[in-house]
């Protein structure tokens, strides 16, 4: 199946979803339909799983040739149709119950009261309560009461939590304690029903995967500026991971969100072919409901993670406290208040100066920092007053740490790029080791001591909307492309190194430099030395240093340019003074002078 099919397929999906979420947003508000729907499509994609083992299981165990292969002759045989004799049936149904056969392929098992089919066979009958029979593991035959649908919801979540230990505290269990219309819920049921989660070329992770996404980038645009606490777009985090290039290691994020970071990081080691049983998950967040959807997230992709054991504040109750991460990623909240409470003034975490109460865009960098490995890297989301703001300690704090080297990159964001703020924003891109080394991708990266790299992104982009801006990926590549052969040691040429090849290339044909080497571009990117920033008193906004974009000389001399326009605006203020003089005559003719 072609790509353009796929695609089709998925484009199809999102839409039948959002139908799903807008059958609730009548009598649900957006954080509350958020959990309900993807909470039941999370229902939906275990039981899908389940059956689609269960299939593969029935062919197995009629197979002669499986491992798996149950005689029919040791259990009654076949019936003269060829159908399974009833023993032999009995027998095949007890084997499907065997939780062992799902486990070592990584499905989650899913009881008989959870399964979909139990839901939708079941859920009008419950509307007012009724009592059902539910057959365990064992075959045996249990009777239990359910008041509603949304009892019969949680009831199944319950269930596969209890036989799941990584589902421990992920699901979402609230369904019982919805204000909402039970027959509507039951609709919710129906249609989520239809939604297939098997493909001819796309296996069910990868489809869940992307309707995951996508319904949270959704919900994440419906909750405006509460939503985009949870959410991060999707271009950011793929260009901070792109330049980052986290292949194996720990990755860490202590502001995680739904867990987009992580996400993305097992997308980019795929795409490359690499493996992703070498990166090791860790991550933070303090809202609850938040922790369940990235926990929730990783459990669908088969991701392991460790989450802390609890959702918890990353300042006053670290769940990783000896982490040394390889790659430290993250999109904090910008500009935050009172975040300190708590909070020791001689923490270990603020080596570079105590952040001040009113603002915790360098208590984040620090605590960032303070989790990174000594060959580690961070990529960090803050607003861009970080880069200049001198304000209570943060300018002092900002010097120390381009006095110990540590900043590696600077980049400057449009606007308009965010769900929740229109504030300015920047990446900060720093490591521990500046020095020539091989990173975690392979790459050969130069010393790049006492230099640091501005790039000025703001004029990328486009409007996606009328409200929101969106990268390309021409976009992200040119950054990240600039940004790697800056680092690299054969993609990066000194300007006495550059003369040289210019000079050898002219007389001789030979090729010093790699084809096209890194280049400052003006208006775009700038490698700056420490002792120049100092100069410009610490500040880091990388439109100071990259310069303004070459303007193209059209040719014509400048006092002939200048005649031309001094000529052209005194026509312009003759005409305007023309179409004054017209609109007083009117209004006076009204009875109005002006």
């Amino acid at each position: 199946m072609t790509n353009s099919e796929e695609q089709k397929f998925l484009t199809d999906l999102e839409k039948k979803l959002w139908t799903a979420a807008d059958k609730l947003r009548s009598t649900l508000d957006a954080s509350q339909y958020k959990h309900a729907v993807l909470g039941l499509v999370f229902l939906k994609y275990v039981s899908d799983s389940f059956k689609i083992r269960q299939d593969e299981l029935i062919k197995s165990f009629q197979d002669p040739a499986s491992d798996y292969y149950l005689d029919p002759d040791d259990f009654g045989g076949l019936k003269e149709n060829g159908e399974p004799s009833d023993e032999y049936q009995t027998e095949i149904n007890i084997e499907l119950e065997q939780r062992d056969y799902y486990l070592e392929t990584n499905v989650f098992w899913v009881p008989a009261q959870a399964r979909w089919s139990f839901l939708q066979n079941n859920n009008k009958a419950v509307i007012g309560g009724a009592e059902l029979t539910i057959t365990d593991a064992a075959g045996n035959e249990i009777k239990k009461k359910i008041s509603s649908i949304g009892h019969l919801i949680d009831n199944a979540l319950d269930a596969i939590e209890a036989d799941n230990s990584k589902l421990k505290g992920v699901l979402n269990k609230h369904y019982t304690r919805l204000q909402i219309d039970q027959a509507k819920l039951g609709e919710l049921i129906d249609l989520i029903a239809t939604i297939p989660f098997t493909h001819a070329s796309l296996n069910a992770k990868d489809i869940l995967g992307h309707v995951y996404e996508y319904m949270l980038g959704q919900f994440a645009l419906a909750e405006g500026k509460k939503g985009g606490q949870f959410y991060t777009p999707k271009s950011i985090v793929t260009l901070i991971v792109q330049m980052l290039e986290p292949f194996k290691g720990r990755v860490y994020d202590p502001a995680m969100g739904s867990g987009g970071f992580f996400v993305q990081s097992e997308h980019f080691i795929r795409e490359h072919q690499g493996k992703i049983g070498e990166v090791s998950i860790y991550g933070q967040e303090y809202n609850h409901a938040t922790w369940q959807l990235a926990a929730m997230n990783m459990a669908i992709r088969g991701i392991d993670f460790n989450f802390g054991k609890e959702p918890a504040s990353t300042y006053t109750n670290d769940q990783h406290p000896d982490l040394r991460a390889d790659f430290v990623m993250a999109n904090p909240p910008f500009n935050m208040k009172e975040w300190d409470t708590g909070v020791s003034d001689d923490d270990p975490r603020w080596t570079y100066g105590k952040p001040p109460s009113g603002n915790a865009n360098f208590a984040w960098l620090q605590h960032m920092l303070h989790h990174t490995s000594p060959n580690g890297s961070v990529g960090l989301l803050l607003a861009n007053g970080s880069m200049s703001s001198n304000t209570n300690n943060e300018g002092s704090i900002r010097k120390a740490l381009i006095e110990n080297d540590l900043i590696e990159c600077m980049v400057a964001l449009p606007g308009q790029l965010f769900t929740n703020t229109q504030i300015p924003a920047c990446i900060w891109f720093l490591t521990k080791n500046k020095g020539q080394r091989t990173s975690a991708s392979g790459r050969t990266l130069r010393d790049r001591k006492g230099e640091i790299l501005f790039i000025d992104a703001r004029n990328l982009g486009f409007m996606r909307d009328r409200v929101l801006r969106d990268f390309t990926q021409d976009d992200l590549e040119q950054i990240t492309s600039t940004f790697h052969k800056w680092q690299d040691q054969d993609g990066y040429c000194d300007e006495a190194v550059m003369a040289y090849a210019k000079r050898e290339s002219e007389e001789h044909g030979i090729d010093i430099c790699p084809e096209p080497p890194y280049q400052d571009i003006a208006g775009f990117c700038k490698s700056t030395r420490l002792a120049d920033i100092a100069k410009h008193d610490y500040v880091l906004t990388p439109g100071r240093y990259v310069g303004a974009e070459a303007q193209e000389d059209d040719g014509e001399p400048f006092a002939e340019k200048m005649a031309r326009l001094t000529a052209q605006l005194s026509d312009q203020f003759a005409e305007s003074a023309k179409l004054e003089a017209e609109i007083k005559k009117n209004l006076a003719g009204l009875g109005y002078d002006v």
